[in-house]
C-alpha cells in the first residue's frame, strides 16, 4: 500500500524525540494509542511509521513520517487532515514537505496554463512578466478602472485586484470587473501589448462560481484566489471549473505553520495555480532569501509532468529591487509591485514604464 512520506520539524530535546515521533506518527494516523490498535491490518496498513529522525540543531529535528495514502480518501481536504490536522495544534511542530507517490500524484492536475502557458497568453517570451495591483481599496469602479488603464498604458503584463476587493459596496464585484476589463482592453489596443486582467474572487464556494461566471462573462483574462482564505479543496474544485490562469495570493497562508516552501511552493502547484504570490526577502514581510529561493525552486522544477508555476515576488518591493530580483529569481518570473507605482501619482504612467523597462533590461543586465 503506499504512502506518502511527511515531514515534520519537531522541538523537543534529543532525548525525547524518539518519543515525540511515535506520538506524532500516531496521532496522524489512527488517533490512538498503539496499544488500542489491535486489528492486524489497520497495525499493517494504517498506522503511522516513523521513517527517520534528522537533528537540525540542539532543539529542532526533522521527523519522517510514512502515512498511509487509503486514509485521504483521495480528497484534497481530508489529506490536509492526515497531513496536520491534529497536529497543527501542537506549538513545537511545523509540517515542512510532503514526498508524494506516483498513485497518489495522479489525483492532483497540477497547473493547467503554467509558465508557458502565461506567456503564449500575453506574447511574452524570453523577459520577467509584471504586473501591479489595484489599491487602495475603498476607491469606486471607475477609480479603480482609471489605474488599469494607466498601468496597463505603462506596459504591466497583468493587472490585479487588491487581494482586500471582495464585493464591497463601494466597489461591488460585478461593477468593478466590468469597468477594469473594459479600461484594460481600451489601453491594450491603443498600446498594442496583450495584458490581462485578475479580479480577487474571495467568499464561500456559491460565490466563488457566481463570481468565476461573471469574470468570464466580462472577458477576465485570470483570476485571483487566496487558497487559504477561501480552503484548499474550494480552490482546488474552483480551478478545475475555470479556464483561464489563476494566480494564488498567501493571504492566511501564514496562520498554518507550514513552511512556505510546501505551501506555496508544492502544495499551492499541486492543487492548480498557475503562477504564486510570495513575499521576497527585503520587503514588507521577514522570508528569509533561502526561503524564498526554495520557495521559488519548488514552483518551478520538474515534478511528475507538471507544468512549472510562475513565482510572484511581491510584499513592498521597489523599482530599484528589479535587477536584484531578477538576480534572485531568474526570468521565468513576474514581478509585482502595489504601492511603490502608485506613490508616483500623476506620474504613474510614467513610473510603471520605468518599471516595466527596468524588468525588460534586467533579463541582460543592460541599463534601463
Amino acid at each position: 500500500m503506499s504512502r506518502l512520506v511527511v515531514t515534520y520539524r519537531v522541538r523537543a530535546p534529543s532525548r525525547h524525540v524518539a518519543a515525540v515521533a511515535e506520538a506524532l506518527a500516531l496521532e496522524q494516523s489512527v488517533e490512538v494509542a498503539a496499544a488500542v490498535v489491535r486489528d492486524p491490518w489497520v497495525r499493517e496498513h494504517v498506522v503511522g511509521r516513523v521513517e527517520g529522525i534528522a537533528a537540525v540543531d540542539e532543539e529542532r529535528h526533522d521527523v519522517r513520517i510514512a502515512l498511509a495514502t487509503v486514509t485521504t480518501g483521495g480528497d484534497v481536504a481530508q489529506t490536509v487532515n492526515m497531513l496536520f490536522g491534529n497536529s497543527s495544534l501542537h506549538d513545537h511542530v511545523e509540517l515542512v514537505d510532503v514526498a508524494m507517490p506516483d498513485d497518489f500524484a495522479r489525483g492532483f492536475p497540477g497547473p493547467r496554463f503554467g509558465i508557458e502557458g502565461l506567456r503564449e497568453r500575453l506574447s511574452a517570451h524570453g523577459r520577467p512578466l509584471t504586473c501591479a495591483a489595484l489599491k487602495p481599496q475603498g476607491l469606486p469602479p471607475e477609480r479603480l478602472a482609471s489605474l488599469c488603464r494607466d498601468l496597463v498604458l505603462g506596459g504591466v503584463d497583468v493587472v490585479k485586484d487588491d487581494h482586500g476587493l471582495a464585493d464591497q459596496s463601494y466597489a461591488p464585484f460585478a461593477q468593478r470587473v466590468a469597468a477594469c476589463q473594459r479600461a484594460l482592453a481600451q489601453a491594450a489596443r491603443e498600446t498594442g501589448q496583450r495584458a490581462l486582467y485578475a479580479p480577487s474572487l474571495v467568499g464561500p464556494p456559491a460565490k466563488l462560481a457566481a463570481f468565476a461566471r461573471i469574470a468570464r462573462d466580462e472577458g477576465a483574462g485570470m483570476l485571483l484566489v487566496a487558497p487559504a482564505l477561501v480552503g484548499l479543496a474550494a480552490f482546488h474544485e474552483l480551478v478545475a471549473a475555470v479556464d483561464v490562469p489563476v494566480l494564488a495570493h498567501p493571504a492566511y497562508a501564514g496562520a498554518t505553520r507550514i513552511a512556505p516552501p510546501l505551501l506555496l511552493g508544492k502544495l499551492f502547484r499541486w492543487l492548480g495555480a498557475d503562477a504564486v504570490i510570495f513575499p521576497h526577502h527585503g520587503g514588507r514581510f521577514a522570508y528569509s532569501r533561502a526561503t524564498c529561493a526554495a520557495l521559488v525552486d519548488e514552483a518551478r522544477r520538474p515534478d511528475r509532468g507538471w507544468k512549472p508555476m510562475l513565482p510572484v515576488p511581491a510584499g513592498g518591493l521597489a523599482v530599484e529591487r528589479v535587477g536584484e530580483l531578477v538576480g534572485d529569481c531568474g526570468i521565468d518570473v513576474m514581478l509585482l509591485l502595489g504601492g511603490s507605482l502608485l506613490m508616483a501619482g500623476d506620474d504613474l504612467v510614467a513610473r510603471t514604464r520605468a518599471f516595466t523597462k527596468a524588468a525588460r533590461a534586467a533579463q541582460t543586465g543592460a541599463a534601463p
